[in-house]
């Protein structure tokens, strides 16, 4: 009998904490309609992802998606996303460190964010971009960001990497 309500409350205790460690997100859930290639999918993480609340997102692009040197890396997100940023806390980082910035543009009227480095990011590096001081929309839902780069003395059309399929709850 005393093993057996050891082992409830044990029970008990575990899943009362796991609550409290699935509160941060990561990889994207299984889309059943519609979404993103498989491929075309980017790795994230999201600190909180409540409504409503203050965030940090640390979107990932792997190595093997940059083929090419980075001159811009523009994220676009859709009009019904209703959070907000601060252009002053956004950073670039490769392997873990933080790299210059010359300049970070959010133009909420257009839905994208566009960040310059200072100097172009050499190909097969791989990234991740925190977005620190993020408000949080009022209500949840699921949401796009797109990846985009543009290279250094190209043509100055952006080139598709992937999407970060975000869910705020």
């Amino acid at each position: 009998m005393r093993r057996f309500f050891s082992s409830l409350a044990l029970t008990g205790v575990l899943l009362g904490g796991l609550p409290v460690l699935s509160l941060a997100q990561g990889l994207p859930g299984i889309t059943l309609f519609g979404g993103p290639e498989q491929a075309n999918l980017l790795n994230f993480y999201l600190q909180s992802g409540e409504a409503g609340r203050w965030d940090r997102y640390k979107l990932r692009i792997p190595a093997n998606k940059l083929n090419l040197a980075v001159a811009l890396i523009s994220i676009t997100y859709p009009e019904y996303y209703e959070g907000k940023f601060d252009p002053d806390r956004i950073e670039v980082r490769i392997e873990g460190e933080s790299i210059p910035l010359e300049e970070v543009v959010w133009d909420a009227e257009n839905h994208f964010i566009e960040i310059y480095p200072t100097e172009p990011i050499p190909a097969g590096n791989k990234l991740e971009i925190v977005l620190s001081n993020v408000k949080n929309p009022t209500f949840g839902g699921m949401y796009h960001f797109n990846a985009n780069i543009r290279t250094p003395g190209d043509v100055p059309l952006l080139r598709y990497i992937g999407t970060w399929v975000l869910s705020i709850d």
